[in-house]
């Protein structure tokens, strides 16, 4: 009998454990949760206000933590924000190479028949390889797509061989109606008998080879809408100072019609992107190199990051203000 009531007050607790986190957790959020979709040939966390019509929207490539920060922080400015990831989730590509851009069609147009959503005010944003991307789907949908946002961009699309866990038959990263996305060929990054790797070095050498890369340029002009670039001055991992410069370069010789802003941070590195009120320090990485693991430097201080997303985020939000 002791026993049977033991047995009841413990499924007590735990109910009311139960119940009140979920009481507790209403109470204390202050934020928007995410709608999760998996239909119309794509996967996204959907963030918006209930009282949002015909708003701006933001497509964060690649999703993930990251992905649901910025767009939750756009639904809370009245903004409909998509977070969509597009490989390592069940029912999405293992691996990050020969991407098909149809998958990012199936999503802005989706977007275009929200009622939350201005379908004239798309706009995508990435970081670091997911802002190739962006840049990627903005100049070959630029009658859906009115503005860029990207953070440590690459000027050029790159092989799948630049990622040493991807296959080692090289292959375009982006495709779209089964024809490649040009990309500059790249050998994999090879290791050393230090502990220690320089990435930046890497891409370098892949800038390098320029009738190639002019091939590879990714076509920026055609985007319609205004573009907005971050980088750091001291990124490690890829030039994407250089590269933004690039890009700055090919809108001019090309008559870009829109407004073009190219803003660089001294003292900043290459993990800008993040989220200014996380004091979360990382100066270091590992990459296994053929099951060798090295360690290698975002560059930045932590000061100059910190005052990089800080800055970033407002003109990020005056940039969207004006979309």
């Amino acid at each position: 009998m002791r026993e049977n009531r033991k047995y009841i007050i413990l499924i007590g607790i735990a109910a009311f454990l139960f119940v009140g986190y979920f009481i507790a957790d209403n109470m204390l959020f202050n934020g928007i949760k995410p709608n999760a979709i998996n239909e119309n040939g794509f996967q996204a966390n959907f963030f918006v206000n209930k009282n949002t019509k015909s708003k701006a929207a933001v497509i964060l490539i690649g999703g993930g933590q990251w992905g649901d920060y910025w767009a939750q922080q756009f639904a809370k400015k009245e903004m409909v924000g998509l977070s969509i990831p597009y490989t390592g989730k069940e029912g999405l590509p293992r691996l990050p190479e020969e991407i098909e851009l149809e998958y990012f069609e199936n999503a802005i147009n989706w977007l275009r028949e929200r009622p939350e959503v201005d379908p004239n005010k798309i706009v995508v944003m990435g970081a670091s390889r997911n802002a190739e991307l962006a840049l990627v789907i903005a100049s070959t949908f630029p009658e859906y797509i009115s503005g860029v946002v990207a953070y440590a961009p690459s000027s050029v699309s790159w092989s799948n061989t630049v990622l040493p866990y991807n296959s080692n038959q090289m292959k375009a990263s982006w495709k779209y109606k089964g024809v490649d996305i040009p990309y500059v060929p790249m050998n994999k990054i090879m290791g050393n008998e230090t502990n220690k790797i320089k990435m930046v070095d890497y891409w370098t050498n892949g800038l390098a080879k320029i009738e190639i890369v002019q091939q590879a340029a990714i076509k920026v002009e055609k985007i319609n809408g205004p573009i907005l670039l971050f980088s750091g001055n001291d990124d490690k991992v890829w030039p994407s100072s250089i590269m933004a410069d690039m890009i700055e370069k090919r809108l001019e010789v090309n008559n870009f019609e829109h407004s073009f802003q190219n803003i660089k941070y001294d003292n900043a590195g290459h993990l800008i992107s993040g989220n200014p009120d996380d004091n979360s320090s990382y100066r270091t990485a590992i990459i296994n190199i053929n099951r060798k693991d090295y360690e290698y430097e975002f560059g930045g201080n932590d000061d100059g990051d910190i005052k990089a997303k800080q800055d970033a985020k407002l003109k990020l939000m005056e940039f969207m203000e004006k979309i």
